[in-house]
């Protein structure tokens, strides 16, 4: 019996590495459906409708959405390009079937293009690969196309592999182009290959319903939604499901709401057959990786797996002076419903209890996807702790192991051997190097715990000139001792403000990271100290009065702007024995033991 498709339907999943332009072409691929406006107000990033998207300029969600090109329906799936947020990228490749892979035009390939593409090709995806972004002035785009085909071998791209259509796009003005400088006026190119290369799915919608969850949502009127592709059968509002679960659970449910993605947004329809991409409300206690079925006896799918987490942080309550003065949810009840919550919508993240009933162990691929949650979690009106980033071990074959990054920089010829000098002791090594045009392109291979705090470091080195992008390779046998931060801290000794006076009497010992009239307690730190050394101070003192004082004796005073630290940066700052304070408006960095009698005490019980 033949097998029918649905000719009139694609699913294509656009992934690259961060910042190369995904979001913003499938931005002219809606306007030039018609879903946006023409003019670039109407529409600007619009899939990355999440406020710390928009606000850091990159994609951290998974999102889909539709579009209209010649009768055919192309659901597309935005994908996120940073590597600690592969999780989204590896559920969201299960839905396609095939990929529009984009490469920029000056950078090449990265290391998340590699990552992504090593995920398409072992789901056996056909890939259309664009190279992006070629109005720019440093643009090589014949060079780039060649490293590009170099990845599909390193990779073990087979010969059918190899054949991919290839296009020059710019996102921003809405061109595609076959060959470079052929004339193209809009994207017709783009839509045609996709048409072309990505096979559509087949039509089974006589078959017994079977649905993958791959998404989870919530909506504040109807509760919690299913997003994922009905795989095999048909789902109509109003039908009987059957949910199978972990642990070969079964439960029954309802399709109380069936939508689909279309103009930016849900559309209420009524079926959805094989092939559609569609999100469902009606059954609450479900999670990612379950499978709904219409008769009870259908086998559930094998679920989704994703690479493993490498880096372990404790979420602790608030126990500090200045606790619950600034945010809604401060409870250990609190704390642990909501990681639990982000556990069961985020399959790339574990929550583990431990020994004590304020600590939760939070199990994640990187700092910025952990910075990313706490930052989402202090907008919501939570505060907590979080403790110094630790990468995960196991035992293989007896010994223990612990996670490696393929790690690329691109940096100036003149810091190389800084950045060689730096990454030599953090246990790395070099792979490749490259010296063109005064440009070094670097790669190593470096355990997970060498990039710990090794981003303010490499700015620092680099002038802020290099770029530094890693990827998860694997296990390798634990290396040896690392280097620790080489700055101490600053530690206030007393409770109260801070005044321009103290602070100012404070500059020659360090860095600070405080301004006058800062609220501050015993055990917080206020700044760093060049030599490694702890240094407890009184920054809350205050310049004594005499009959002699001359009227505008302290306009004398010239502090420092203070240094400024972001979530991603303190949690790369911070030592062992320290923690950072995250409340709705505030970021405190303070010692595991506030007292300074008593670390002092500790430390001297640690030496013995």
């Amino acid at each position: 019996m033949d097998t029918k498709f649905r000719e009139n339907i694609r699913n294509v999943a656009v992934i690259a590495h961060v910042d190369h332009g995904k979001t913003t072409l499938v931005d002219s691929m809606l306007r030039q459906s018609g879903l946006l406006g023409q003019s670039k107000e109407d529409g600007e990033r619009v899939l990355d409708s999440n406020d710390l998207e928009r606000e850091r300029g990159i994609t951290i969600l998974a999102k889909n959405t539709s579009l209209e090109y010649n009768s055919t329906t192309i659901n597309i799936l935005d994908t996120p390009g940073h590597h600690d947020f592969g999780g989204e990228v590896e559920r969201t490749l299960i839905m396609a079937d095939g990929v529009l892979l984009l490469v920029d035009a000056a950078e090449g390939p990265l290391p998340q293009t590699r990552f992504v593409l090593k995920k398409a090709l072992r789901l056996n995806l056909p890939v259309i690969v664009a190279i992006n972004k070629i109005d720019r002035k440093d643009a090589r785009c014949e060079e780039v196309l060649d490293e590009v085909y170099d990845l599909f071998i390193d990779v073990g791209a087979d010969d059918a592999g190899i054949e991919f259509p290839v296009l020059y796009t710019d996102g921003r003005a809405g061109l595609a182009h076959n060959t470079l400088n052929d004339g193209a006026t809009d994207l017709r190119p783009l839509f045609e290959a996709i048409v072309n290369t990505v096979p559509p799915p087949p039509d089974t919608r006589d078959q017994s319903l079977i649905l993958q969850v791959n998404n989870l949502d919530w909506d504040n009127f109807v509760g919690r939604i299913i997003v994922g592709r009905v795989i095999q059968g048909t789902i109509r509002m109003g039908q009987e499901i059957f949910v199978k679960g972990k642990n070969n659970s079964v439960f029954s449910g309802k399709v109380m709401r069936l939508y689909s993605a279309n103009e930016l947004g849900r559309v209420e329809i009524k079926e959805a057959f094989s092939g559609d991409i569609i999100s469902m409300a009606g059954v609450e206690e479900v999670t990612i990786g379950d499978t709904v079925v219409s008769d009870k006896d259908t086998p559930a799918m094998k679920r989704i797996e994703v690479d493993e987490p490498t880096l372990a942080m404790n979420f602790c309550v608030n126990t500090g002076p200045f606790a619950g003065k600034e945010g809604q949810y401060v409870t250990s009840r609190n704390l642990r419903d909501r990681l639990f919550r982000e556990a069961m919508m985020n399959v790339a993240i574990r929550v583990e209890e431990t020994d004590s009933t304020e600590i939760y162990r939070v199990i994640g691929r990187g700092e910025l996807q952990m910075g990313i949650l706490v930052e989402t979690m202090r907008r919501e009106g939570y505060e907590l702790m979080l403790s110094r980033p630790e990468v995960i071990t196991k035992e293989i074959d007896g010994k223990t192991h612990e996670p490696e990054e393929r790690l690329r920089i691109d940096c100036n010829e003149q810091y190389m051997g800084a950045v060689t000098q730096m990454l030599g002791e953090r246990r790395a090594k070099m792979i490749d190097m490259s010296v063109e045009s005064g440009q070094a392109k670097l790669i190593y291979h470096i355990p997970t715990r060498g990039l710990i705090g090794l981003h303010s470091k490499f700015l620092t080195e680099t002038r802020g000139n290099g770029v530094l992008n890693s990827s998860f390779r694997g296990w390798i046998p634990l290396q040896g001792e690392m280097p620790g931060r080489a700055t101490g801290s600053l530690v206030s000794d007393r409770i109260g403000a801070t005044t321009p006076y103290a602070l100012f009497g404070l500059q020659p010992r360090g860095t600070l990271f405080v301004e006058p009239s800062t609220k501050v307690y015993e055990g917080m730190i206020i700044g760093e100290t060049p030599n490694g050394r702890e240094l407890n101070v009184n920054c809350t003192r205050e310049k004594k009065l005499t009959n002699i004082r001359a009227a505008g004796k302290d306009d004398a005073i010239l502090l420092s702007p203070p240094k400024k630290m972001s979530l991603e940066q303190a949690i790369e700052f911070i030592a062992d024995d320290e923690l950072i304070e995250v409340t709705p408006q505030t970021l405190r960095l303070r010692k595991r033991i506030l007292s300074a009698t008593q670390r002092q005490r500790a430390n001297a019980n640690a030496k013995y």
